[in-house]
């Protein structure tokens, strides 16, 4: 075993630094985070300074393991995990668990950084190792606490509040309130009409358009012109004092610069990948973690091709830039290089944690030459991040802009304007990508011909156009992770998960690429926006961050923090437990009267989702109740739209004496006639269907039906069936093989009750034999587990745990892979006796 250990976070890592650190060295992988609170009330207790109870990731509980045992016979022990506070924090816990296992005692333990994984930066790194920053530490258990006790403290508020199995996040709430209020202001826009004129001119050299800038010796404006009528008149008068021509009265020709942008930071990175490669953030960070963790270039090796992809920086090293001056000057030459290097200043307070922007670590290494190696992913966003950076440090892009003047008449005129490249400079090589264009993006390229003052312009034709405003748009994610670095919520590193949470939640919905939020994500935003005001409030969100980064720095003490947050909000808390009623939480809304019954209808927010009723539950007939449509909202939908539900389940004739209906269920909509029912496809509308295509899918059903049975023998259950994977025999309990030489059909019912008897295995419920297999270790494992938590020690109750447990996995591992589910069992089953034991001694 090598002297020395060092444990990194993943194992593509490890196997990359390996190569480089050597034989006196092993390189272990923690596969990220080891412990994590305790899920369950109290693992943050605000009573006893915010103590934080943690315990071992399962899944990484080997893992753990491994490092444990190399600690051993390890002289020295190295932290390289990533340089962030997250980085941080999985080092200190790691450490901490070696010094619980009693496993540092005569060893050193340091902590070394690196941003690139190359073996210059390896090298360096180990030269320079320091003690774990316990300021980024206690920054990251503050967020860790905070977290979760907003988590375990708001969501039961929206369990009995709003719907079941809701969660409320401290950043992931400002995130939906975002999406939310935008798609509000969508609803409540009101168009605008207005209309543009523009000329069109025949110039002898080339024909060019001009839009009008002033009508009747006033400037034209966006709503100077509101209807067709005004605008028709305006065009007449134009065209009559044109003349047939426009008359140039002022050319300006102005010379201007365009700087370059800065290099990456992880948001930077994730909004261009998104608008230019079609990434989601999630895509973005993924692939980068491959770039950067080490990629096998040929003759060259493993070795990572962009430095660590978690930053706030846009400082590039002193290295970095003598590289990127040097294949400036050789790919593009001298005059495209600037005296000095471009310098760029951050809007993070904190860029410091991981030191550089996101940036090749070899400029030399060009995508051209790499692409081989790389896959298409990881191919385009390693040439995004290229390019990126070399255009960095680039000199600017000298543009010209020419503006000409055109009268029609002395009252009225027009102008154009046309924007053509002198210099690239860095647009040789990258132009960042926009959300929107703007009047200046569509001049731009645009080359007029040559015009001096006085000069007669033949005129071809005077148009108006009609427009209306549009509404602002839907949140994409690169508008999304825009905003949320705007605002200060939140920060770069975490904005993929609170997409993901979004998402997985369904509180919002993609379409089109942008972000819709769902009925269930509106109650949860109103809710917490309107009972919890302060906590999703964007400046108190951003503030909060800016605290956590103040004790990252050593500014502020994490616990007074804690203390500080935590009181006010307990106690509105407690107070909206009883005060909110639920009806006002999920946003019901009345909208109207049924004409059938005269009974209000309304809807709201149910269980499975938004609902539509007709009726009050204090009239003496149930209310009925109809789910919306896909693509319906409780928000907008109207009272024609919501009557129209209430038409299910549609009778739709009758066919072989059975009458056939259509409805929707739980489980979506059918076709019924008389005790069969088909699921409807998905290009079915169960409002227009008709009969013969009801008919048909009922049928089509009864086909497959007809066919799975193979054989039937009378008087028994056994049947002989067509599945999935072949035929098989079954009595609706039992599930039998068929011998591959034996023809299904011509099996006799003596034959198929010896296979029965032979091969028989019980048929898998909803979640399989395997779950039920699981059992019987787990109970004769607990059993022993609590004999031994009777003892006074508690490490020895542990340890009989721990020995157990693998006891119990590998004798159920050879029939059944129940290994996880006994260690949780068992685990659980320790922590009751432990805690049992403790409250009586």
């Amino acid at each position: 075993m090598a002297k020395n250990l060092l444990i990194v976070e993943s194992p593509a890592k490890a196997k990359t630094i390996n190569k480089y650190l050597g034989k006196d060295f092993t390189v272990l992988a923690s596969y990220g985070h080891v412990r994590d609170l305790v899920p369950k009330e109290g693992a943050v207790d605000p009573e006893n300074g915010f103590a934080m109870r943690y315990d071992l990731i399962d899944k990484n509980e080997k893992h753990v393991d491994a490092i444990a045992k190399a600690a051993k016979s390890a002289d020295a022990l190295f932290l390289a995990t990533d340089p962030d506070r997250e980085g941080e924090a999985i080092s200190w816990h790691i450490a901490e668990i070696l010094k619980e296992r009693g496993l540092l005692k005569g060893k050193t333990l340091q902590r070394v950084v690196f941003t690139e994984i190359t073996p210059r930066a390896i090298k360096e790194a180990m030269t320079q190792p320091r003690d774990i920053a316990s300021d980024l530490v206690d920054a990251q258990q503050a967020r860790r606490a905070l977290d979760y006790l907003v988590g375990f403290n708001l969501s039961p508020v929206l369990w009995r509040k709003v719907q079941r199995g809701l969660s409320a996040g401290r950043v992931q709430s400002p995130a939906l309130r975002m999406i939310v209020e935008r798609e509000e202001e969508i609803e409540a826009f009101i168009a605008r009409e207005y209309w543009s004129v523009e000329a069109e001119c025949a110039h002898p050299t080339q024909n060019f358009t001009a839009k009008l800038s002033k009508l009747d010796g006033k400037k034209f404006e966006q709503f100077t012109i509101t209807n067709g009528d005004d605008a028709e008149s305006a065009r007449q008068r134009l065209v009559k004092a044109a003349g047939g021509a426009l008359h140039v009265t002022d050319v300006t020709s102005k010379e201007r610069k365009r700087r370059p942008a800065a290099p990456f930071t992880t948001s930077t990175l994730q909004q261009e990948a998104a608008r230019k490669l079609g990434f989601t953030t999630r895509k973005t960070m993924q692939v980068a973690q491959k770039l950067y963790e080490g990629v096998a270039i040929g003759e060259e090796g493993t070795v990572g091709l962009i430095s660590y992809m978690r930053t706030d920086s846009v400082a590039l090293s002193q290295d970095a830039l003598a590289e990127l001056r040097d294949v400036i000057a050789r790919d593009f030459g001298t005059r495209a290089l600037p005296d000095k290097p471009n310098t760029y200043t951050t809007k993070s307070k904190n860029a410091q944690e991981a030191h550089e922007a996101v940036r090749p670590t070899s400029a030399l290494r060009t995508p051209a030459q790499v692409s081989r190696y790389l896959s298409d992913d990881e191919r385009r966003l390693y040439e995004l991040v290229w390019k990126r950076t070399v255009a960095s440090q680039m000199v600017p892009a000298t543009l010209n802009t020419v503006s000409v003047e055109l009268a029609a008449g002395s009252e009225h005129s027009f102008r154009a304007s046309g924007t053509t490249v002198v210099d690239p400079g860095f647009l040789a090589v990258y132009e960042e990508g926009k959300d929107t264009k703007s009047a200046e993006d569509d001049d731009e390229g645009r080359k007029l011909p040559a015009m001096k003052i006085g000069d007669r312009v033949p005129l071809d034709r005077i148009h108006a156009d009609q427009h209306f405003t549009q509404p602002p748009p839907r949140f994409t994610e690169a508008a999304l992770v825009k905003a949320l670095e705007e605002y200060g919520i939140g920060r770069p590193s975490t904005y993929a998960s609170i997409i993901q949470t979004l998402l997985f939640r369904k509180y919002v919905e993609m379409e089109s690429r942008s972000f819709r939020p769902t009925d269930v994500g509106r109650a949860v935003s109103k809710f917490l926006s309107s009972h919890f005001t302060r906590y999703v409030d964007y400046d108190f969100t951003a503030k909060m961050e800016d605290d956590l980064d103040a004790v990252s720095r050593g500014e502020e003490e994490w616990v007074p923090l804690m203390e500080k947050f935590w009181g006010p909000f307990k106690e509105l808390v407690d107070e909206k437990t009883e005060s909110v009623d639920r009806s006002e939480a999920t946003g019901a809304r009345e909208l109207g009267t049924d004409p059938k019954s005269g009974k209000p209808v309304s809807v709201r927010l149910g269980r499975y989702g938004p609902y539509a009723q007709i009726g009050t539950v204090e009239d003496e007939e149930k209310p009925t109740f109809a789910s919306l449509r896909p693509g319906q909202s409780m928000h907008t939908i109207e009272l024609a739209d919501a009557i129209e539900l209430f038409k299910m389940p549609r009778k739709l004739g009758t066919d072989a004496g059975d009458e056939v209906s259509v409805g929707i269920g739980r489980f979506g909509p059918f076709a019924k006639r008389g005790s069969v029912y088909a699921s409807l496809k998905k290009e079915d509308d169960p409002y227009t269907i008709d009969l013969a295509r009801a008919v048909f899918l009922i049928e089509e059903k009864e086909e497959i039906a007809r066919n799975r049975i193979i054989k039937e023998f009378p008087g028994s259950d056994i049947q002989v069936l067509n599945g999935r994977f072949g035929p098989y025999l079954s009595d609706g309990k039992l599930n039998g093989r068929i011998p591959k030489d034996r023809e299904p059909a011509s099996l006799t019912l003596e034959e198929a009750q010896g296979l029965m008897e032979t091969t028989g295995k019980p048929m898998r419920g909803r979640f399989g034999k395997k779950a039920a297999a699981k059992k019987e270790p787990a109970k004769k494992a607990a059993k022993k587990v609590a004999d031994a938590a009777d003892k006074p020690a508690k490490q020895a109750a542990r340890k009989a745990v721990k020995k157990t447990a693998k006891k119990a996995a590998k004798k159920s591992a050879a029939k059944t892979p129940a290994k996880k589910a006994v260690k949780k069992a068992v685990k659980k089953v320790a922590r009751k006796a432990v805690a049992k034991k403790a409250t009586t001694t």
